[in-house]
């Protein structure tokens, strides 16, 4: 057997949420003093594991899947590896040079231009500027931002920046790729187009983690699956049996109210609180060839200037259905905070949908819920007429907003 790529032993990493011992006086210090082996409640209660001992070997060529709800770990994993941020305890032994797609933000100086931050890229990998220059054109044409390239990155939109970022991670060939969920900012043409770059990848030989919750990406890319919950690996098996045993479980939190799910990601500038799907006459059964009228609606925590839905259906086993999406929204389109879409006939066999929920304000990821809904389609799909074909990307289906 080859020796991994990457060893993880018995890794932990500990966070304080907020500040803590806010007032730390002469008289905790006395107490401490006095009193060694006690601990403070306050400390306590501001302690968060977000990984706690993880051991782990990934070998070289493998394309590897982790999936699990928000909070996790599996961001936090991957900082750690990347080496953005340190563990509390445990090692990481990584044999081969990483290239890594984060969140937005990480990787590039902002004041920098596009053009600057490609050869910056290469430079933190330890490329010579010769190199770099050789696969130049390359990640420019795969980036899409050749007008662009000279502005400074803090000028470009998020789904610039993830195109440039990925073009960069991807292309000057590092042994080791990480990909968070970033993908998600980008438009389904650039996500198809970089599911099929890490497939190249992994034929070359080089390694990918990646963290999605798509799960048709994870099942058709992976060759591995790690289902990590509470900052622990729960599962580690093939694509298909991972997820079955993820959605069954989280499949289950659907029934919680959507204002009480903390299992959520987003910067919180808005919430959903409100899903419900039914035919275009409001009955919420539904059949293989109906059309869908889709009502949601959300809270508003800080003031926004435009608004997007965007809405994904998958069946119980992970496979990508059909999305919804909506326009770019100004506030004053939804004032009453409501959103409802007409879908376009839908052609699928009796089946159960799970509904996965994204909310964007300003272009930012302000709220995503995953299984906010689930219904089931009865009846069979029309004979002669195609059905959704199960893609990377999800398939976009005929939509309007008529609130």
């Amino acid at each position: 057997m080859p020796q991994p790529i990457i060893e993880i032993r018995k890794l932990s990493k500990k966070y304080r949420l907020g500040a803590v011992q806010h007032y730390y006086t002469l008289r905790d210090s006395l107490s401490q003093i006095l009193h060694p082996f006690v601990k403070f409640r306050k400390l306590i209660s501001d302690e968060f594991w977000a990984l706690k001992d993880v051991s782990l070997k990934i070998f070289p060529g493998e394309v590897v899947g982790i999936i699990g709800a928000n909070g996790a770990g599996k961001s936090t994993l991957l900082k750690v590896l990347s080496r953005i941020t340190p563990p509390t305890s445990g090692t990481a032994i990584i044999r081969g040079r990483i290239g890594s797609l984060l969140e937005v933000g990480t990787g590039f100086h902002m004041e920098l231009t596009g053009r600057e931050n490609i050869y910056l890229g290469g430079n933190i990998l330890g490329l010579s500027h010769k190199e770099v220059k050789r696969k130049f054109a390359q990640i420019v044409e795969f980036s899409g931002i050749e007008k662009f390239l000279d502005t400074p990155v803090k000028h470009y939109s998020s789904g610039m920046y993830i195109r440039l970022a990925f073009a960069v991670a991807a292309h000057l060939e590092p042994e080791i790729l990480l990909v968070d969920e970033v993908l998600a900012v980008g438009d389904a043409e650039f996500q198809k187009r970089s599911l099929g770059k890490m497939g190249e990848m992994s034929k070359k030989g080089r390694t990918v983690l990646f963290v999605s919750h798509n799960m048709t990406a994870i099942k058709n890319l992976c060759h591995r699956c790690i289902l990590m919950e509470k900052g622990e690996i729960k599962m580690d098996d093939t694509p298909s049996r991972v997820i079955e045993s993820y959605l069954k479980a989280s499949s289950a939190s659907s029934s919680i109210s959507l204002s009480q799910r903390k299992d959520r990601d987003g910067n919180g500038a808005i919430r959903l609180v409100y899903l419900n799907i039914a035919d275009i006459k409001n009955n919420n059964l539904i059949k293989s060839f109906d059309r869908l009228r889709i009502t949601l609606r959300f809270q508003v925590i800080k003031p926004f200037s435009t608004l997007q839905a965007k809405i994904a259906f998958s069946d119980t086993l992970g496979n990508a259905l059909f999305r919804v999406e909506s326009e770019s929204l100004s506030s004053g389109q939804v004032s009453d905070n409501t959103l409802v879409f007409e879908t376009s006939e839908i052609n699928l066999p009796a089946l159960t949908c799970l509904v996965n929920v994204g909310l964007f304000t300003d272009g930012q990821l302000s709220d995503y819920v995953q299984n906010a809904y689930s219904f089931d389609i009865i009846g069979s799909a029309k004979p002669g007429v195609k059905s959704f074909p199960n893609y990377m990307a999800l398939v976009l289906i005929g939509s309007k907003l008529i609130k």
